[in-house]
């Protein structure tokens, strides 16, 4: 239970965090923070979260983080519903405080949310075939840094840094194409509260990142294999 109240906080830092820099500064007049910015917010909520939960829970913080580690031997296999469960419910725990917070202002109108989407819900108009590639890529690259920083023989103390940057790299790149998911519980979130398109295209920001954690458990499986 420990384990899911820590899996649980460390989403809901992520969302409020991540999504939350996205909907409340990075578009502000002329001080805003823009994608470089959310970009950063991201990782270091990845990144405080690292030290904070890591030694609980391993601080997964994402059903598709948690699906490759499964995949590459390195979780449980018992543990990953409730572990997705408990990532899903804490991604909506941070998307409703961010609405609370949102809603207070004047005039107040909940826009994209920091959802996710492809087409003309991409923020810069880009297909679905580009964001499905997007996603399974940044995904794969993703749980190769993870997979990578926290092996016995990688050096201890530095997969925290080495994982934030790695998710501040990839929303650098990806923030255009997709607004950057590769984590279907923070696209759950945010989606439940915009409805409509958002829902809809959903589906894509499950199977991506799935498919693209899969892919990479299988494959660091073979290279890291000493056999």
């Amino acid at each position: 239970m420990k384990k899911l109240v820590a899996e649980f906080i460390g989403t809901l830092w992520l969302v409020l965090g991540g999504c939350g820099s996205a909907v409340l500064a990075a578009g502000y007049p002329e001080l805003g923070i823009g994608f470089v910015g959310v970009a950063m917010a991201f990782g270091l909520t990845v990144l405080t979260m690292a030290y904070a939960i890591g030694h609980i829970s391993g601080c997964h913080l994402n059903p598709a983080v948690s699906v490759g580690l499964w995949i590459g031997g390195r979780f449980d296999k018992k543990e990953l519903v409730p572990y997705i469960i408990a990532q899903v419910l804490g991604g909506i725990a941070g998307a409703g405080i961010l609405y609370l917070i949102v809603s207070g202002k004047p005039g107040f109108d909940i826009g994209g949310f920091a959802a996710n989407g492809y087409g003309e819900h991409s923020p810069d108009g880009y297909n679905m075939a580009s964001a499905l590639i997007t996603e399974i890529v940044m995904t794969f690259m993703f749980l190769i840094i993870i997979l990578g920083a926290t092996h016995s023989k990688a050096p201890k103390g530095f997969a925290g840094l080495a994982i934030g940057l790695g998710l501040t790299l990839i929303h650098l790149i990806s923030i255009p194409v997709t607004n950057t998911s590769v984590n279907p519980a923070r696209s759950t979130s945010q989606a439940l509260f915009v409805g409509g398109w958002a829902t809809e295209q959903l589906w894509l920001f499950w199977a991506a990142p799935i498919v693209g954690a899969i892919l990479a458990g299988l494959v660091y499986k073979f290279i890291s294999s000493e056999k």
